[in-house]
Protein backbone atom coordinates (compact mmCIF):
# COMPACT_ATOMS: atom_id res chain seq x y z
CA UNK A 1 0.00 0.00 0.00
CA UNK A 2 0.96 3.30 -0.87
CA UNK A 3 1.96 5.09 2.32
CA UNK A 4 2.42 8.31 0.93
CA UNK A 5 0.28 11.15 2.87
CA UNK A 6 -2.01 13.32 0.83
CA UNK A 7 -1.79 17.10 1.65
CA UNK A 8 -4.98 19.28 1.46
CA UNK A 9 -3.23 22.29 2.08
CA UNK A 10 -4.64 22.12 5.57
CA UNK A 11 -1.35 21.72 7.87
CA UNK A 12 -2.28 18.14 8.12
CA UNK A 13 -1.59 14.89 5.96
CA UNK A 14 -4.95 13.18 4.73
CA UNK A 15 -4.67 9.45 3.97
CA UNK A 16 -3.74 8.32 0.28
CA UNK A 17 -6.80 7.26 -2.22
CA UNK A 18 -5.97 3.54 -1.34
CA UNK A 19 -6.80 3.78 2.61
CA UNK A 20 -10.01 6.43 1.79
CA UNK A 21 -11.01 3.09 -0.45
CA UNK A 22 -10.49 0.96 2.72
CA UNK A 23 -12.07 3.46 5.25
CA UNK A 24 -15.15 3.54 3.04
CA UNK A 25 -14.72 -0.06 2.61
CA UNK A 26 -14.54 -0.32 6.52
CA UNK A 27 -17.44 2.75 6.94
CA UNK A 28 -19.70 -0.49 4.52
CA UNK A 29 -20.83 3.18 2.53
CA UNK A 30 -18.95 0.92 -0.33
CA UNK A 31 -18.77 -3.11 -0.75
CA UNK A 32 -16.08 -4.49 -2.98
CA UNK A 33 -17.08 -7.34 -5.45
CA UNK A 34 -13.66 -8.59 -5.80
CA UNK A 35 -13.13 -6.07 -9.52
CA UNK A 36 -11.37 -2.82 -9.24
CA UNK A 37 -14.00 -0.02 -9.32
CA UNK A 38 -16.77 -1.90 -9.29
CA UNK A 39 -18.61 -1.64 -6.21
CA UNK A 40 -22.25 -1.99 -4.07
CA UNK A 41 -23.54 0.99 -2.40
CA UNK A 42 -24.70 1.02 0.87
CA UNK A 43 -27.96 3.01 2.10
CA UNK A 44 -26.05 6.03 3.66
CA UNK A 45 -24.26 6.26 0.79
CA UNK A 46 -27.13 5.58 -1.78
CA UNK A 47 -29.22 8.96 0.28
CA UNK A 48 -26.55 10.98 -0.22
CA UNK A 49 -26.06 10.30 -3.90
CA UNK A 50 -30.40 10.27 -4.28
CA UNK A 51 -29.41 13.63 -2.41
CA UNK A 52 -27.40 15.38 -4.79
CA UNK A 53 -29.95 14.21 -8.04
CA UNK A 54 -32.15 16.38 -6.33
CA UNK A 55 -30.02 19.12 -5.67
CA UNK A 56 -29.22 19.32 -9.71
CA UNK A 57 -32.95 19.10 -10.21
CA UNK A 58 -33.63 21.85 -7.84
CA UNK A 59 -30.60 24.29 -9.45
CA UNK A 60 -32.84 23.35 -13.28
CA UNK A 61 -36.09 22.96 -12.18
CA UNK A 62 -37.05 26.60 -13.46
CA UNK A 63 -35.30 26.19 -17.25
CA UNK A 64 -38.83 23.39 -18.02
CA UNK A 65 -36.29 20.31 -18.82
CA UNK A 66 -37.78 17.75 -20.65
CA UNK A 67 -36.92 14.90 -18.03
CA UNK A 68 -35.75 11.27 -19.16
CA UNK A 69 -34.42 8.52 -17.54
CA UNK A 70 -32.18 5.43 -19.98
CA UNK A 71 -30.71 2.08 -19.09
CA UNK A 72 -27.31 2.16 -18.82
CA UNK A 73 -27.14 0.08 -22.26
CA UNK A 74 -27.64 1.61 -25.41
CA UNK A 75 -28.16 0.56 -28.64
CA UNK A 76 -24.91 -0.77 -30.88
CA UNK A 77 -26.16 1.13 -33.89
CA UNK A 78 -26.33 4.70 -32.11
CA UNK A 79 -23.36 3.83 -30.42
CA UNK A 80 -21.51 3.26 -33.95
CA UNK A 81 -23.26 6.28 -34.97
CA UNK A 82 -22.17 8.80 -32.49
CA UNK A 83 -18.32 8.11 -33.16
CA UNK A 84 -17.25 7.38 -29.51
CA UNK A 85 -14.85 4.58 -30.87
CA UNK A 86 -12.93 6.83 -32.60
CA UNK A 87 -12.12 9.10 -29.84
CA UNK A 88 -12.39 6.46 -27.03
CA UNK A 89 -11.90 2.58 -27.81
CA UNK A 90 -10.35 1.85 -24.19
CA UNK A 91 -13.13 2.83 -22.63
CA UNK A 92 -15.73 1.01 -24.49
CA UNK A 93 -17.87 -1.97 -23.28
CA UNK A 94 -19.72 -3.79 -24.99
CA UNK A 95 -22.63 -6.52 -24.20
CA UNK A 96 -21.69 -10.57 -25.09
CA UNK A 97 -24.02 -13.45 -24.68
CA UNK A 98 -24.25 -16.85 -25.87
CA UNK A 99 -25.82 -17.70 -29.36
CA UNK A 100 -24.97 -21.37 -29.80
CA UNK A 101 -25.82 -24.78 -29.72
CA UNK A 102 -25.78 -27.43 -27.04
CA UNK A 103 -22.52 -28.49 -28.96
CA UNK A 104 -21.15 -24.91 -27.56
CA UNK A 105 -22.92 -25.43 -24.33
CA UNK A 106 -20.97 -28.16 -24.25
CA UNK A 107 -17.52 -26.75 -24.67
CA UNK A 108 -18.52 -23.88 -21.89
CA UNK A 109 -19.37 -26.55 -19.03
CA UNK A 110 -15.83 -28.13 -20.47
CA UNK A 111 -13.79 -24.73 -20.16
CA UNK A 112 -15.26 -24.25 -16.72
CA UNK A 113 -14.50 -28.10 -15.31
CA UNK A 114 -10.77 -27.42 -16.40
CA UNK A 115 -10.62 -23.61 -15.53
CA UNK A 116 -10.58 -22.28 -19.29
CA UNK A 117 -11.20 -19.12 -21.04
CA UNK A 118 -15.34 -19.78 -22.00
CA UNK A 119 -15.54 -16.44 -23.72
CA UNK A 120 -15.23 -17.73 -27.06
CA UNK A 121 -18.58 -19.06 -27.37
CA UNK A 122 -19.85 -15.62 -26.50
CA UNK A 123 -20.84 -13.50 -29.35
CA UNK A 124 -21.45 -9.19 -29.68
CA UNK A 125 -24.98 -8.09 -29.09
CA UNK A 126 -26.85 -5.24 -30.65
CA UNK A 127 -26.34 -3.71 -26.88
CA UNK A 128 -23.58 -1.38 -26.16
CA UNK A 129 -22.85 -0.06 -22.02
CA UNK A 130 -23.61 3.38 -22.02
CA UNK A 131 -20.45 5.66 -21.88
CA UNK A 132 -22.33 9.16 -20.98
CA UNK A 133 -25.47 9.80 -20.25
CA UNK A 134 -26.69 12.42 -23.07
CA UNK A 135 -25.98 9.99 -26.11
CA UNK A 136 -29.21 8.07 -26.23
CA UNK A 137 -31.24 11.20 -26.67
CA UNK A 138 -30.17 12.96 -29.79
CA UNK A 139 -31.76 10.42 -32.13
CA UNK A 140 -34.75 10.91 -30.16
CA UNK A 141 -34.65 14.53 -30.58
CA UNK A 142 -33.87 14.19 -33.97
CA UNK A 143 -36.85 11.30 -34.57
CA UNK A 144 -39.36 14.59 -33.81
CA UNK A 145 -38.02 16.52 -36.50
CA UNK A 146 -37.59 20.39 -36.50
CA UNK A 147 -36.47 22.25 -33.34
CA UNK A 148 -38.81 24.31 -32.00
CA UNK A 149 -37.72 28.34 -32.24
CA UNK A 150 -36.34 27.69 -28.58
CA UNK A 151 -34.84 24.40 -29.46
CA UNK A 152 -34.90 21.90 -26.23
CA UNK A 153 -33.65 21.18 -23.26
CA UNK A 154 -33.45 17.88 -21.85
CA UNK A 155 -32.84 16.53 -17.94
CA UNK A 156 -30.87 12.77 -18.31
CA UNK A 157 -30.24 10.03 -15.76
CA UNK A 158 -28.39 7.20 -15.99
CA UNK A 159 -26.00 4.90 -15.17
CA UNK A 160 -22.72 5.14 -17.08
CA UNK A 161 -20.01 2.65 -18.01
CA UNK A 162 -16.41 3.33 -19.02
CA UNK A 163 -13.36 0.84 -18.71
CA UNK A 164 -10.64 2.09 -16.70
CA UNK A 165 -10.40 -0.10 -13.65
CA UNK A 166 -8.54 1.86 -10.98
CA UNK A 167 -7.99 1.71 -7.15
CA UNK A 168 -9.02 5.51 -6.92
CA UNK A 169 -12.64 5.28 -5.62
CA UNK A 170 -13.28 8.22 -7.44
CA UNK A 171 -12.39 6.49 -10.75
CA UNK A 172 -15.84 3.63 -10.95
CA UNK A 173 -16.23 1.35 -13.71
CA UNK A 174 -20.04 1.86 -13.77
CA UNK A 175 -21.32 5.21 -11.89
CA UNK A 176 -24.13 7.66 -12.13
CA UNK A 177 -24.46 10.75 -14.16
CA UNK A 178 -27.49 13.20 -14.40
CA UNK A 179 -27.19 15.59 -17.38
CA UNK A 180 -28.86 18.42 -18.67
CA UNK A 181 -28.42 18.74 -22.36
CA UNK A 182 -29.42 22.00 -24.68
CA UNK A 183 -30.14 21.49 -28.34
CA UNK A 184 -30.53 25.13 -30.47
CA UNK A 185 -28.56 27.75 -32.01
CA UNK A 186 -24.88 28.42 -31.02
CA UNK A 187 -26.48 31.46 -28.90
CA UNK A 188 -28.74 29.30 -27.15
CA UNK A 189 -26.06 26.56 -26.50
CA UNK A 190 -23.38 29.08 -24.90
CA UNK A 191 -25.88 31.08 -22.89
CA UNK A 192 -26.92 27.66 -21.14
CA UNK A 193 -23.25 26.73 -20.45
CA UNK A 194 -22.53 30.13 -19.18
CA UNK A 195 -25.96 29.58 -16.84
CA UNK A 196 -24.89 26.42 -15.41
CA UNK A 197 -20.85 27.40 -15.13
CA UNK A 198 -22.78 30.32 -12.72
CA UNK A 199 -25.51 27.40 -10.91
CA UNK A 200 -22.63 25.27 -10.34
CA UNK A 201 -20.45 27.00 -8.21
CA UNK A 202 -23.15 28.06 -5.69
CA UNK A 203 -24.57 24.43 -5.27
CA UNK A 204 -20.61 23.01 -4.65
CA UNK A 205 -20.11 26.22 -2.19
CA UNK A 206 -23.06 25.55 -0.10
CA UNK A 207 -22.05 21.77 0.19
CA UNK A 208 -19.03 23.33 1.94
CA UNK A 209 -16.59 21.44 -1.19
CA UNK A 210 -13.74 23.49 -2.42
CA UNK A 211 -13.45 23.77 -5.78
CA UNK A 212 -11.84 25.23 -8.99
CA UNK A 213 -13.31 25.07 -12.71
CA UNK A 214 -10.61 24.97 -15.80
CA UNK A 215 -10.32 24.17 -19.10
CA UNK A 216 -10.16 20.50 -19.91
CA UNK A 217 -10.43 17.91 -22.09
CA UNK A 218 -11.50 14.25 -22.92
CA UNK A 219 -9.11 11.24 -22.68
CA UNK A 220 -8.78 10.32 -26.48
CA UNK A 221 -7.01 7.64 -27.67
CA UNK A 222 -3.80 7.46 -29.20
CA UNK A 223 -1.78 9.68 -31.04
CA UNK A 224 -4.30 11.42 -33.36
CA UNK A 225 -6.40 11.25 -30.16
CA UNK A 226 -3.80 14.06 -28.86
CA UNK A 227 -4.51 16.41 -31.47
CA UNK A 228 -8.17 16.50 -30.53
CA UNK A 229 -7.74 16.84 -27.31
CA UNK A 230 -5.03 20.11 -27.56
CA UNK A 231 -8.16 21.40 -29.81
CA UNK A 232 -10.88 20.65 -27.65
CA UNK A 233 -8.47 22.66 -25.32
CA UNK A 234 -7.85 25.79 -27.25
CA UNK A 235 -11.60 26.33 -28.18
CA UNK A 236 -12.03 25.63 -24.64
CA UNK A 237 -15.24 23.13 -25.70
CA UNK A 238 -15.03 21.87 -21.97
CA UNK A 239 -14.33 23.21 -18.63
CA UNK A 240 -14.53 20.75 -15.57
CA UNK A 241 -15.92 21.59 -11.88
CA UNK A 242 -12.38 20.33 -10.31
CA UNK A 243 -12.78 19.23 -6.09
CA UNK A 244 -9.75 17.61 -4.45
CA UNK A 245 -10.65 14.27 -3.43
CA UNK A 246 -7.75 12.02 -3.64
CA UNK A 247 -5.35 15.32 -4.08
CA UNK A 248 -4.65 18.81 -4.50
CA UNK A 249 -2.04 18.18 -6.87
CA UNK A 250 -4.72 16.11 -8.91
CA UNK A 251 -8.52 16.94 -7.94
CA UNK A 252 -11.23 15.67 -9.66
CA UNK A 253 -13.68 16.33 -11.85
CA UNK A 254 -17.31 16.56 -10.59
CA UNK A 255 -18.92 18.52 -12.70
CA UNK A 256 -18.06 19.39 -16.90
CA UNK A 257 -19.54 21.61 -19.27
CA UNK A 258 -19.65 20.84 -22.66
CA UNK A 259 -19.92 22.56 -26.14
CA UNK A 260 -20.30 20.26 -29.03
CA UNK A 261 -20.52 22.38 -31.95
CA UNK A 262 -22.90 20.81 -34.49
CA UNK A 263 -20.81 17.35 -33.99
CA UNK A 264 -24.14 15.55 -32.64
CA UNK A 265 -25.83 17.38 -35.56
CA UNK A 266 -24.27 15.93 -38.18
CA UNK A 267 -24.38 12.56 -37.17
CA UNK A 268 -28.00 12.91 -36.37
CA UNK A 269 -29.31 15.89 -38.64
CA UNK A 270 -30.75 17.97 -36.02
CA UNK A 271 -32.12 20.93 -37.55
CA UNK A 272 -32.78 24.35 -36.83
CA UNK A 273 -35.93 25.89 -38.34
CA UNK A 274 -33.86 27.95 -40.66
CA UNK A 275 -32.33 24.41 -41.91
CA UNK A 276 -28.85 25.13 -40.33
CA UNK A 277 -27.72 22.09 -38.33
CA UNK A 278 -28.30 22.38 -34.31
CA UNK A 279 -25.56 23.26 -31.56
CA UNK A 280 -25.75 20.99 -28.67
CA UNK A 281 -23.96 21.11 -25.06
CA UNK A 282 -24.23 19.56 -21.97
CA UNK A 283 -23.66 20.06 -18.12
CA UNK A 284 -23.07 16.88 -16.17
CA UNK A 285 -22.84 16.08 -12.56
CA UNK A 286 -20.81 12.94 -11.33
CA UNK A 287 -23.18 11.65 -8.30
CA UNK A 288 -20.98 9.12 -6.93
CA UNK A 289 -17.53 11.76 -7.28
CA UNK A 290 -19.93 14.67 -5.62
CA UNK A 291 -20.78 11.83 -3.04
CA UNK A 292 -17.15 11.10 -2.32
CA UNK A 293 -16.02 14.17 -2.41
CA UNK A 294 -18.47 15.30 0.57
CA UNK A 295 -17.25 12.12 2.73
CA UNK A 296 -13.76 13.33 2.06
CA UNK A 297 -13.74 16.55 3.60
CA UNK A 298 -16.89 16.37 6.16
CA UNK A 299 -16.58 12.77 7.42
CA UNK A 300 -17.99 9.16 6.85
CA UNK A 301 -21.24 9.94 8.92
CA UNK A 302 -23.69 12.44 7.21
CA UNK A 303 -25.26 12.58 10.21
CA UNK A 304 -22.32 14.47 11.28
CA UNK A 305 -21.80 16.83 8.35
CA UNK A 306 -22.26 20.51 9.40
CA UNK A 307 -25.99 21.69 9.57
CA UNK A 308 -25.31 24.34 6.27
CA UNK A 309 -24.17 20.94 4.21
CA UNK A 310 -27.40 18.65 5.77
CA UNK A 311 -29.63 21.64 4.97
CA UNK A 312 -28.62 22.10 1.67
CA UNK A 313 -28.61 18.73 0.71
CA UNK A 314 -32.09 17.70 2.38
CA UNK A 315 -34.07 21.14 2.32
Amino acid sequence: MNDVPVDFGLGVSAAPAMTFLDDLFAAGLLVPSGVAGLYGRAKAFEDVVDAIRAMVGRAGAADGAEEFSFPPAMARQTFEESGYLRGFPQLAGSVHAFCGDDSGHREILRCMEVNEDWTAQQQATDIVLTPAACYPIYPVMAARGTLPENGRTADMFSYCFRREPSLEPTRMQLFRIREYVRIGTPAQVSAFREMWMERAPLMFQSMGLPFEIDVANDPFFGRVGKLKASGQRDQELKFELLVPVNSTAHPTACCSFNAHLDHFSQVWDLRLQSGERAHTGCVGFGLERIALALFRHHGLNSAAWPTGVRTALWP
